[in-house]
């Protein structure tokens, strides 16, 4: 079982600094067992990096949709009655009691849940942060820039923030969507949510983004195990992590898609 100072000298050797902005995207189960469990793996985190760090995590609800296939999955086979009465069931996304969706792992929800926790607004595509920056980086999250420039990725990828990627792989990094937005004439497609209006009531609202796709992440892995010379590899428990910048990861991404574009 790990203690809590075992887990803060495994992320000191992997190279986390005090003071630094760190996107946390984490595989629990990976790390192995944990005195304490998720509350430890976030004090070591928080206590590596200070009180001059900062703490990102995701904290997505793509289930909030009527447009993405996550969210159609459970409606096929269903009536146009039955359809309506599920979308009418659906709750409406609220920053601060919305719980992080559970394909995302345990420990973005554990962050949301915290008193301090500052999470964006977008109503899909959202994340939370913990320190110093969190409000600074939170803020003005675009409803039709789920994951771009003007979205808490941009400001991880101008502030040279890094990203720890605990027991899953590299090429999962969200921060990587930025690239999608950069290339020439991206695909737009509708987006669906339900939201709440300034008097509390629930209504549907919809609009145009860049239509964000998975499938070109897992062949991208060798080209940015390539790219990234300052990609640093290690243990925090039993779980086998990167570390990266954000900004090399994200540059690295944009050149493979337009490579396969050509």
């Amino acid at each position: 079982m790990f203690a809590a100072g075992k887990l803060e000298q495994d992320l000191r050797d992997l190279g986390i600094t005090r003071g630094e902005t760190l996107l946390v995207q984490s595989s629990l189960r990976s790390i192995g067992r944990v005195d304490g469990g998720a509350g430890t793996v976030l004090k070591a985190l928080m206590h590596v990096l200070g009180e001059e760090g900062t703490l990102v995590v995701y904290t997505a609800t793509p289930e909030n949709s009527d447009t993405s296939r996550l969210a159609l999955a459970p409606t096929i086979g269903m009536s146009p009655a039955e359809l309506r009465e599920h979308r009418d069931r659906m709750p409406p996304f609220d920053p601060v009691t919305s719980p992080t969706s559970p394909i995302l792992g345990h420990f973005s929800e554990v962050v949301r849940a915290e008193k301090a926790a500052v999470r964006s607004n977008h109503p899909q595509t959202s994340f939370t942060a913990l320190g110093r920056r969190a409000e600074e980086l939170m803020a003005e999250h675009r409803l039709d820039c789920h994951l771009g420039d003007r979205s808490p990725v941009r400001k991880l990828y101008d502030s040279e923030a890094r990203a720890l990627l605990i027991g899953v792989p590299v090429w999962c990094c969200t921060a990587f969507h930025l690239a999608e937005y950069w290339q020439p004439e991206p695909p737009i497609q509708r987006y669906g949510c339900v939201v709440t209006d300034g008097l509390g009531l629930r209504r549907w609202m919809h609009f145009d983004a860049v239509h964000l796709v998975d499938e070109h992440f897992v062949p991208m892995g060798p080209a940015l195990a390539a790219g990234m010379p300052s990609l640093v590899e290690g243990m925090f428990g039993d779980a086998e992590c990167f570390l990266l910048r954000i900004p090399e990861g994200v540059d690295v991404a944009d050149k493979f898609l337009r490579e396969c574009r050509t």
